[in-house]
């Protein structure tokens, strides 16, 4: 019997046919960007007109899976990764896309992650095949009290067989993560919004999206203003940071940012609620708490802003149930 040859159809990705080769391919990028909505339900009549920026349309799920293949192909380029397990403080979103790249390149990942991160996130984690250490607050100095996480996984890597043993692609610190957005969300933005943005809203977190975004802007057009928000003190917004109680990142660069509003979690939840029941948007508490700052820095201003939406709901439907009560009214 003779051998029968398997000829393979490998396609090339095509954006305009919405075809990818590879899932790495549908993370957004200038040729594929994601995608940008009007939220004109949500704003005062006498405010300017907002956009958001759906991130969650990102293959991982959020805007951190821009800065997880950053990351990643800063430290393959500097051959940092060979023969290394990789580990990362993380609030879960940039864990999760790193746990997607990684298990498409064979690669373990050790998360270490805060406390009172959704067991979504922890469940997420662990089905891409990541190993989840839960870390103290207690592990950290009093003036930086939210930063257990962190000082986990600088011990892990910094212990007698860590130097060999892992990799820590180290989002806070690692220029790679503003790279990300200067290179893609930021000339993304400007793009679509045909360069007629006036005001961009992003919280603080690892703050590669702010000051990365910010700068393409600036560059642009240095009347563009630039919003940081920033949560409450204690706050139960996942990915955003209060910097008085977390040590600042590096990589943030404040002569890209104008103004920093500071968003409590009430607000921010409500906040959340309209986007569900007023524009149809499954999205995370996060964008709550943007988009709360940017209704309330929008009033009696004119043109076209745009707001970051870091991720969807999905992913916080128990801190949801604590919120909303059993009738579908919030718990105050």
């Amino acid at each position: 019997m003779a051998d029968k040859t398997i000829t393979k159809t490998n396609l090339p990705s095509n954006y305009a046919l919405r075809r990818f080769a590879s899932l790495i391919d549908l993370i957004g990028s200038v040729d594929n960007p994601t995608p940008l909505v009007r939220i004109e339900k949500l704003m005062p009549a006498n405010s300017f007109d907002l956009y958001l920026k759906l991130e969650w349309f990102n293959p991982f799920g959020s805007i951190k899976d821009r800065t997880a293949l950053f990351l990643l192909k800063g430290m393959e380029q500097r051959g940092e990764l060979e023969g290394k397990e990789l580990v990362e403080p993380t609030s879960g979103n940039t864990g999760i896309a790193l746990a997607g790249l990684a298990a498409l390149m064979g690669k373990k990942l050790t998360v270490t992650i805060p406390e009172g991160i959704p067991e979504e996130k922890k469940l997420l984690l662990r089905m891409l095949g990541a190993e989840v250490w839960p870390a103290s607050d207690d592990l950290c100095p009093v003036d930086h009290p939210r930063d257990g996480a962190i000082a986990l996984a600088h011990s892990l890597v910094n212990s007698q067989n860590g130097r060999n043993q892992y990799a820590m692609p180290n989002q806070y610190d690692n220029w790679d993560n503003v790279k990300a957005h200067y290179e893609t969300t930021g000339p993304e933005i400007w793009r679509q919004t045909e360069g007629q943005i006036k005001y961009f809203f992003a919280g603080f977190g690892t703050c590669g999206t702010i000051s990365g975004v910010g700068r393409y802007l600036k560059e642009r057009n240095p009347e563009i203003q630039v919003v940081a928000i920033e949560p409450q003190k204690g706050h139960r917004l996942p990915g955003l940071k209060n910097l008085q109680e977390s040590k600042q990142p590096s990589i943030l660069d404040r002569s890209v940012i104008d103004r920093v509003v500071r968003v409590n979690d009430n607000s921010a939840y409500a906040t959340t609620l309209r986007c569900f029941r007023e524009a149809g948007l499954i999205v995370g508490p996060s964008t709550g708490a943007i988009v709360h700052a940017a209704i309330e820095y929008g009033n009696d201003k004119q043109g076209l802003a745009v707001a970051i939406s870091p991720d969807s709901g999905f992913k916080y439907t128990s801190f949801f149930a604590d919120f909303l009560g059993e009738e579908g009214k919030p718990v105050v």
